[in-house]
C-alpha cells in the first residue's frame, strides 16, 4: 500500500503530490482578501456624510472604497493567474519573514499603547537590522528622519492631529 505517488527521487511523498491538490486552493488567499474587502466596503457605509453642498474632494468613505476596489481587482488579478497552474512544493518562508512580522506586531503594540513616533522609531531601526544593514549610525539616521519626515508631512502640511503619546503629548502640549 503505497501513501502517495511517488516523488522524482523515488520515495513516496506523505502530502502527496503537490499538483495533485485542488484547483480551488488558487482561490483560497484572493477568497479571504475579497471578503476582507468586501466586510471593510460595509464599514465605509457607517462613515458620516458631508453634505453635498459642503463637500471638497473626497468623502471620508471614498478613498478606503479607492483602495479596497484595487486590492480587490489585484486579488481577482492573483486567482486568475494561479489558477490551474500546477502547484509545487514551496521552499519555508527565511526567518527575516517571522522577525519583519513579529517588528509588525510590536510596532502596533507600540503605537496604540505608547506613542506613534516612537513605534516609527523602533520599527525603522529594528527593521533596518533586521533586513542587514550593519552600519548602526546608518539606520539610527533612517529611525530619526522616518518619523520626523512623516509629522512635518502629515501633521504640519496636512494638519492631521496624531493620537496622544509620549512624544505628541510633548509636542501637542
Amino acid at each position: 500500500m503505497s501513501e502517495g505517488p511517488s516523488t522524482p527521487t523515488g520515495s513516496a511523498s506523505r502530502r502527496g503530490d503537490a499538483a495533485e491538490r485542488s484547483p480551488l486552493a488558487a482561490l483560497l488567499v484572493p477568497g479571504l482578501i475579497l471578503v476582507f474587502c468586501a466586510f471593510v466596503a460595509y464599514l465605509t457605509t457607517t462613515f458620516d456624510r458631508v453634505p453635498s453642498s459642503l463637500a471638497q474632494g473626497m468623502q471620508p468613505a471614498d478613498y478606503p472604497l479607492f483602495l479596497l476596489a484595487l486590492l480587490s481587482l489585484l486579488a481577482i488579478v492573483l486567482a486568475w493567474q494561479e489558477w490551474g497552474k500546477p502547484r509545487s512544493r514551496r521552499e519555508p518562508l527565511p526567518a527575516v519573514f517571522w522577525i519583519t512580522l513579529g517588528l509588525i506586531a510590536v510596532f502596533v503594540v507600540l503605537a496604540a499603547f505608547v506613542d506613534l513616533f516612537v513605534a516609527f522609531f523602533v520599527f525603522s531601526f529594528s527593521l533596518s537590522y533586521a533586513w542587514g544593514e550593519r552600519r548602526l549610525g546608518l539606520s539610527l539616521i533612517i529611525a530619526v528622519l522616518t518619523p520626523a519626515a512623516l509629522f512635518f508631512l502629515f501633521g504640519h502640511l496636512l494638519e492631521v492631529r496624531f493620537p496622544r503619546g509620549l512624544l505628541t503629548n510633548l509636542i501637542y502640549g
